[in-house]
């Protein structure tokens, strides 16, 4: 009987980490805000930086582990680009430990290939706020 109930429930999913509410920290020496909202799989939010806020699309969620991106506007020189920012991360005794990867950068002005700058990930943590 324990085998069976033991097989039965490791064929179920594991439930979703629950991330809906603000979540702050620093990243690069600044300071940095998340707002989550998440329906079941799903993450959707806002980042909010130092003077705008930029949704967050394609997020998703898979037990403790969640991917979303941002696609921010970036200064280089006098041009202005759409970079698309990966975010990878896990819930971890409360917090949330992030890595923040350049994935690609286009100029906004005429959509032509620009080279993202830096392309190691960047390690940050969030604590929730709210």
């Amino acid at each position: 009987m324990r085998l069976l109930l033991s097989v039965l429930l490791l064929g179920l999913p594991l439930p979703a980490a629950e991330l809906t509410g603000i979540w702050v920290g620093r990243l690069n020496g600044k300071d940095i805000a998340f707002q989550f909202s998440q329906k079941g799989n799903t993450l959707n939010g806002k980042l909010y930086g130092d003077y705008r806020s930029t949704p967050i699309v394609e997020g998703k969620v898979s037990s403790d582990e969640f991917t979303f991106v941002v696609i921010a506007e970036e200064q280089s020189g006098n041009q202005i680009n759409q970079t698309r920012l990966l975010f990878s991360g896990k819930l971890k005794n409360g917090q949330l430990d992030l890595k923040r990867r350049r994935e690609s950068s286009t100029n906004a002005g005429n959509s032509g290939d620009s080279k993202p700058r830096g392309g190691q990930p960047e390690p940050f943590t969030l604590k929730r706020l709210l």
